[in-house]
């Protein structure tokens, strides 16, 4: 699940079926929160869906090529991680920072010259099982 402010992205894996992104977004809904589906389950190395988009902003998020043009993000601006930099589509905002992994300097530069203030971190040895830094936030 990614949220973006009043819209919540649900990540259709081989970990969540349809059905259960369906109840999540009935949930959400009777919140007044506009939940979306976005499938993964055909894309290569995608986990789940933060492996391969992110939101900075309300109205802005981070994505592999593979997502960047997914209709659920139609009404959002997208910034595409460049090809061979995947792995740092998986960040985390917390207030103004964006934790970011280290090693992937065309998306920190993309990322700063949008206005992120990036807090790279070394995250090879959890990158060598798949593991990101959404993967290590407890978010409340």
């Amino acid at each position: 699940m990614c949220e973006a402010g009043p819209t919540v992205f649900i990540g259709l894996s081989h970990r969540t079926n349809a059905e259960g992104a369906r109840q999540l977004g009935a949930w959400l809904t009777s919140f007044g929160i506009e939940a979306r589906t976005v499938d993964i389950r055909t894309i290569p190395g995608i986990l789940h869906l933060k492996s391969g988009v992110v939101a900075l902003d309300v109205g802005r998020v981070l994505s592999i090529a593979a997502l960047a043009a997914h209709e659920a993000f139609a009404d959002h601006d997208v910034l595409r991680v460049p090809a061979g930099e995947e792995y740092a589509a998986n960040c985390v905002r917390v207030n103004d920072g964006l934790f970011v992994a280290e090693g992937f300097p065309a998306t920190q530069a993309m990322l700063r010259q949008a206005g992120y203030q990036l807090e790279p971190l070394d995250m090879s040895e959890f990158a060598k099982m798949d593991g990101g830094l959404s993967c290590l936030s407890l978010r409340f």
